[in-house]
């Protein structure tokens, strides 16, 4: 039997859809929404990445229809005096999908998401050149339900400070609160000549084709949507895989978006013997069915993983170690009898919980809201988010090394990855009824 916690808790950021809220919940929402605007937003940001390397950013299309692949990629860069900071949220169709996950009304929210988190910049230089002494290993980044690429800088950033490539996808299973793909224009809008301005194509044939979050229809199986849904989010990260493979072996690559990054800069830049998966919620799941299906995959991270959309069979089938980093708030038991199906006599198979984490403590918002907001739209939990991002973050790093063979200094936290930190737990502080086992 699949066990299903509400998708208010699953959400891949940070607020909750309308069938688990009353319309008073709305309300609240809205005015918290409104709240956190006045708490000097001025103050706050994600944080910028920790490791020896400056963090380049660009965006990455190949195949403009939606069966191609769409991703943000981070890399260590060239410093540059006055980087080109991206926006952390990339243009207003993305509000708008927040707004309609978030079942609230479009224009309303554009104006206060606008207000609230408009002026927040992603921690990278957009477009830097790439600049790396070594071959760097490749993380393939899965976000959570209702996100996009951009969620998770905080995560990507470290990470690519660190001397990693990272390729955050964004998925178009209709799982992502928003994203598009580029479509041929229809011959009236060649002849309008206003269409153009808003392709972010770099060619003028083609046009923004937006696609927003699914929801789930009256009497619909949950499982059966889900489970598509997470076989399409894996073929979508083995396919970033595949396009990096490419761009590293110099074959010629069109990129669909205008760019003035190099991709022949990549040729031969990456460690290819040396990849890893990571994702968050959603993305957890994301990361198991993905090891599943590649073993050019040489580990995985789950970070707060929602295992429900994951067949039972998969798992005897997963031959890659993988580590559970959980949150203290969000884990049920029926969730975690599904992670320790995955545990292995053989294959390491570590689990940490965080002590004081909520679901969002690992996604950008947590960075980005008020104490006393966050902690009542539950983006933040009772520690300290960039305590909390730095244990994730270690702790990653820690085990990438030891199952990627990193001659790094990462082991320096290899203590976390077995919960030896007193904001750590090792295992989870779920109590496991027999019955759930």
């Amino acid at each position: 039997m699949h066990c299903l916690k509400p998708e208010s808790s699953v959400s891949g950021f940070s607020f909750l859809p309308s069938h688990v809220r009353s319309r008073s919940d709305h309300r609240r929402y809205t005015l918290g929404l409104f709240a956190m605007g006045n708490t000097g937003s001025n103050h706050r940001g994600i944080p910028q990445g920790k490791g020896p390397n400056a963090v380049g950013c660009t965006d990455f299309m190949m195949d403009h229809t939606a069966q191609g692949s769409f991703f943000r990629l981070y890399y260590p860069c060239q410093e540059t005096e006055k980087p080109d900071r991206p926006d952390w949220i990339p243009c207003v169709a993305y509000f708008n999908g927040l707004a309609d996950f978030m079942k609230i009304n479009r224009s309303l929210s554009e104006t206060i998401f606008n207000y609230l988190f408009g002026s927040f910049k992603i921690p990278a230089s957009l477009d830097a050149p790439f600049k790396s002494n070594e071959k760097c290993p490749v993380v393939i980044f899965s976000h959570g339900l209702g996100a996009f690429r951009t969620l998770y800088s905080a995560i990507c950033a470290e990470l690519a400070s660190q001397g990693f490539i990272v390729a955050s996808v964004e998925h178009r299973d209709e799982s992502a609160s928003a994203t598009y793909y580029l479509r041929e224009k229809t011959e009236s809008e060649k002849a309008d000549k206003t269409v153009s301005i808003t392709s972010t194509s770099a060619q003028d044939t083609l046009i923004e084709e937006w696609m927003y979050y699914r929801n789930l229809q009256h009497g619909e199986n949950e499982f059966t949507l889900r489970n598509k849904q997470v076989k399409q989010r894996a073929d979508e990260c083995i396919l970033a895989l595949d396009k990096l493979m490419e761009i590293n072996s110099g074959i010629p690559v069109q990129n669909v978006l205008k760019s003035k990054f190099d991709w022949t800069t990549l040729e031969n830049s990456m460690d290819l013997c040396r990849i890893a998966a990571v994702g968050h919620s959603f993305g957890g799941a994301t990361v198991i069915e993905a090891l599943c299906k590649d073993v050019k995959f040489k580990c995985g991270v789950a970070l707060d993983a929602w295992m429900f959309p994951l067949d039972d069979e998969i798992f005897p089938r997963v031959k890659q170690p993988i580590f559970f980093i959980n949150s203290e708030k969000f884990q049920w038991a029926g969730n975690i009898s599904r992670m320790k199906k995955l545990d292995s006599a053989v294959i390491q198979r570590k689990m940490i919980t965080i002590r004081g984490t909520v679901h969002q403590s690992f996604p950008d918002f947590t960075f980005l809201t008020g104490n006393w907001i966050g902690k009542l739209m539950k983006l933040k939990g009772e520690i300290d988010s960039q305590i909390a991002m730095d244990l994730c973050n270690q702790a990653t790093l820690a085990f990438l090394q030891r199952h990627l063979g990193l001659h790094k200094n990462f082991d320096q936290w290899d203590a976390l990855i077995d919960g030896q930190d007193p904001n750590l737990i090792q295992g989870t502080n779920v109590t496991m009824l027999q019955s759930a086992i």
